[in-house]
């Protein structure tokens, strides 16, 4: 509690400071405030104010600044110039949120007040299937208004540790009789070099009595998307001169393609014949296709080690072999070259009918029934691996990773890089939830007690995993005459070959000696080897594995794709009771939730008797459907009261207990391993959800119009974390051939269990329970017009946490800032902002030695420039990552121990907006 009062005692010293200056002051009792109409930024600057101001509950918002406007080309872009809030940007793009130094999947994002199903593009977040939302799906141009809740209230929806975004969408009752806008753009991607095409538009419409209303809007956005990387994918502890030190496992460098086409619809109909009654019905459309091409040119360290090769000239620094030399094996592959194309995309859908209706003057009930659902699907992913015998030398020392090979050229395509892996798999994830609530809102005259507010509601929510793995080995060994795959030949890159690099592929990142230029496969060469397979290689209906009767002492010549497949049932059902107060100067809720969890899941579980009940065959023994539950019950009590201690000063106080629940493959039974690793991860059905007891305060000081100047502090006790532990699990291993050295490693105790089958120790990571801790911080913010056009936006975060477990607390940064500056007149409308996140703990990584993974600071300058060339029409010009700042990440909280290093590159909008 030291640091608690201390964090109190500073920030009301601070702000006491910053308001005795008598710059800023301004006394409404002593002038009449002329009324000056403002528009622009200024307005919408003004109307979030006044939203946060009479507020009573701590919450932030942004505001259109125009119908069909909003702030920023991406709904997570504005989100993170709000206090407390950051963002994700692996890919580019805001994508995830954290709010108050909690992860993104402890955040609820809510669509008009009630969830949104979302699935992923990404193949690895498909295989997560988390809760957070990805921002990719939420058009800008359909966002009126977006409230980040950071206080509980009874009558808003569980789920969030962190907090709530509830984003509003156009209403037509609220918009001019008749409103129009539309926009479109030219999009250039600086390191793709392409220029694409958006559009937008929004027609509204109500009659003259304002009781019927509609409205409907349409975006269309294309991107092509490049990114450049290296990257060390793992690290293995090994001996080294007597000596433990973690090596790294592969070190390459890697150049992501993506071609992103983005279609959405929004629809609201209103119909308000009297004011005693109300329906609305709303729905939403959002897909996008994410076609993508990822090549990685690899040293392979971690197969020299395995295959016995001695290491020359080692350079050990704190524990890490940050350099070294193998000299060429025959028996071991020094490079391996990995092109992956996926046919990958996401949509997500809602539709929801509101209805309001006063059953007297003093009571009025609504009603709201409404269905989403979205799906994230790889339709297909051939993936076509080749290596070759080299030596090869590797050096980390000087932070960027330098990689030479001996005995081979990277940008020549002879015939030794040959075919050793190759694959097509499919991921299907479908995301669904029925819903329905009701609430009585009684207007009462008790004291200060001033309403009474009740309610229920159900959901019934569905999540489908779906993995089909169809491993491709034949095409190494079928050589059968007028074999239209490889001409009859074992497959090698000279196969695919296309061209080299780009020119200043790694521009930005490389440092001397770092692999820059190599030879692409060519995506259209690939998929025309995939197409000239025999009916040999087909798809076996039950389990997606393909029979390959020319796979001849290979290991893993089929994959079983259901042991990673699950389906999940979340039903929930629950209540609130709220009452709200209202005296002399303030204000306030007090309320209660409480709702009931019921989980039942469903994975493929290996290995069982053969009389076990659903159980079939597969090349990897007896499978049958494992069946699990979990039911618990939350009391989520909240308070919230707001007080003016003068005209312009207000205090707000808070309290409560809020939850959120693990994500939906965190709860799943399945597992899915990586057998050339011997090494796994999966789920855990009893795994118990997020918990914790919160207090907040905050002091605001709206000092002029459009102005505020304000602190706040929050705590929060969180009972328990989840964490990936790792365990040895047995699981399967298929091969064909006994004298692998994995079969023969007693470390793995292997012991044979069928024709071509073993079962091994796996190191099998999954969530588990941890001991909570305790999250706390500060936020100030300030916001002023200046002078004559100029203004400011300015907010700083410093977040600190401790779990009791030990473990780092995920998605914390201690320190996150945003500046904005901006100037507006009748022509001219510019903004630029500076964000800014300190590092943070990211998560273990399961599939790379359990080791805990960071992001280093991340920055990002982004601008926008309004030029008004009539009231109808004006010129905008948008540009995102101006600093061109590129994302660093490394493991075990050690500089030296590198993990990524990713550049996205800078991307610039510019068209015409117009609007009737």
């Amino acid at each position: 509690m030291r640091v608690t009062k201390s964090l109190l005692i500073g920030s009301a010293s601070i702000l006491a400071t910053l308001m005795a200056a008598p710059a800023f002051a301004q006394d409404q009792n002593e002038a009449e405030v002329e009324e000056v109409v403002v528009t622009g930024i200024r307005a919408s600057l003004q109307q979030s104010l006044d939203t946060k101001r009479n507020a009573d509950t701590l919450v932030d918002v942004i505001t259109a600044e125009d119908v069909g406007k909003f702030p920023d080309k991406n709904v997570a872009e504005s989100l993170q110039r709000v206090p407390g809030v950051t963002i994700q940007r692996e890919f580019g793009e805001g994508e995830r949120v954290s709010i108050r130094g909690s992860a993104p999947t402890l955040n609820r994002t809510l669509l008009n007040g009630h969830a949104i199903a979302t699935a992923d593009w990404f193949i690895l977040d498909q295989l997560k299937a988390s809760r957070s939302f990805n921002y990719l799906m939420l058009p800008s141009e359909i966002v009126g208004k977006v409230e980040v809740y950071k206080s509980p209230r009874a009558d808003i929806d569980e789920g969030g540790v962190g907090g709530t975004v509830d984003v509003s969408t156009r209403r037509p009752l609220d918009l001019e009789q008749f409103a129009v806008s539309a926009s479109a753009q030219a999009v250039f991607d600086e390191k793709a070099d392409t220029v694409d095409p958006a559009a937008s538009s929004l027609i509204s419409w109500h009659n003259d009595d304002s009781t019927l209303g509609a409205l409907l809007g349409v975006i269309y956005q294309k991107r092509t998307f490049r990114r450049d990387g290296i990257e060390i994918l793992g690290y293995t502890d090994r001996v080294v001169g007597g000596q433990t030190v973690a090596a790294p496992d592969l070190i390459g460098s890697t150049l992501f393609r993506q071609e992103r086409e983005r279609t959405g619809v929004n629809f609201a109909l209103q119909f308000e014949p009297n004011d005693r009654f109300e329906i609305e019905l709303t729905g939403f459309y959002s897909k996008m296709d994410a076609n993508n091409f990822n090549q990685n040119y690899m040293a392979w360290i971690s197969q020299m080690f395995g295959a016995g090769s001695p290491l020359l000239n080692p350079v050990i620094k704190n524990g890490t072999l940050v350099g070294g030399e193998f000299a060429s094996n025959p028996g071991a592959n020094g490079v391996v070259f990995d092109a992956i194309d996926r046919k990958a995309s996401t949509d997500t859908r809602s539709i929801d009918l509101n209805g309001k209706y006063r059953l007297t003057d003093s009571l009025t009930f609504s009603g709201r029934i409404g269905y989403t659902d979205a799906t994230g699907a790889t339709d297909q992913q051939p993936f076509w691996e080749t290596n070759a015998p080299t030596g090869l030398t590797w050096d980390l020392s000087r932070g960027v990773p330098r990689v030479s090979f001996a005995d081979i050229d990277p940008e020549t395509a002879d015939d030794e890089m040959v075919l050793g892996w190759a694959s097509n798999n499919r991921f299907i994830n479908d995301d669904s939830e029925f819903y329905v609530f009701a609430d009585l809102d009684w207007e009462v005259d008790f004291g200060a007690l001033t309403s009474i507010k009740m309610g229920l509601k159900h959901t019934d929510h569905d999540r489908d995993v779906n993995v089909t793995y169809g491993q491709r080995r034949a095409l190494l060994s079928w050589t059968a005459p007028g074999l239209t795959a490889c001409d009859g030949h074992v497959c090698t890159l000279a196969d695919v070959q296309g061209g080299l690099t780009p020119g200043d592929f790694l521009d930005g990142i490389a440092g001397s000696g770092t692999l820059r230029s190599y030879l692409q496969a060519s995506q259209g060469r690939i998929e025309g080897v995939y197409a000239g397979l025999p009916p040999a290689a087909t798809w076996d209906s039950a389990f997606g594995a393909v029979q390959d009767a020319g796979c001849i002492g290979l290991l893993n010549c089929n994959h079983f794709g259901p042991l990673e497949s699950f389906t999940l049932n979340e039903k929930t059902f629950g209540g609130y009771v709220m009452g709200r107060f209202e005296g002399e100067g303030w204000r306030g809720n007090v309320g209660v939730r409480v709702v009931q969890t019921k989980v039942d899941t469903s994975a493929w579980l290996v290995g069982v008797p053969v009389n076990t009940p659903g159980a079939v065959n597969n090349p990897f023994g007896v499978i049958a459907p494992n069946a699990q539950s979990k039911e618990y019950t939350d009391v989520l009590p909240s308070l919230n009261f707001s007080f003016d201690l003068t005209d312009d000063l207000v205090l707000r106080l808070a309290a409560g207990r809020v939850m959120a629940r693990p994500d939906y493959a965190q709860m799943a039974g399945f597992v899915s391993l990586t057998p050339t690793l011997l090494t796994g991860s999966g789920g855990n059905p009893d795994l118990d959800p997020y918990r914790a007891n919160q207090f907040d305060a905050s002091l605001e000081w709206y000092f002029a119009p459009q102005s505020v100047l304000a602190a706040a502090y929050f705590y929060k006790d969180i009972s328990t974390y989840i964490v990936q532990g790792g365990n040895i699990e047995r699981q399967p291993l298929e091969t064909n051939n006994p004298a692998d050295p994995r079969i023969t490693n007693a470390a793995n105790n292997c012991v044979a269990s069928g024709p071509n089958l073993y079962t091994c120790d796996y190191r099998i990571g999954r969530p588990v329970n941890v001991p909570g801790g305790r999250v706390q911080g500060i936020e100030f913010s300030y916001q002023q017009p200046i002078w004559n056009g100029f203004g400011v936006i300015a907010n700083y975060t410093y977040s600190d946490g401790e779990s009791d477990s030990g473990v780092p607390i995920p998605s914390l940064s201690k320190h996150a800032y945003n500046l904005t500056g901006y100037y507006e007149n009748e022509r001219l409308s510019v903004r630029l902002s500076y964000n800014y996140r300190s590092e943070f703990f990211a998560d273990y990584d399961a599939e790379r030695g359990f080791r805990a993974l960071y992001v280093d600071e991340t920055t990002s300058l982004d601008g926008s420039l309004n030029i008004t060339l009539t009231k109808n029409a004006s010129l905008t010009f948008d540009a995102i990552n101006l600093a061109d700042e590129r994302i660093e990440e490394y493991y075990d909280d050690d500089k030296g121990r590198p993990a990524r290093f990713y550049l996205n590159g800078r991307t610039f909008y510019a068209g015409v907006r117009l609007s009737f």
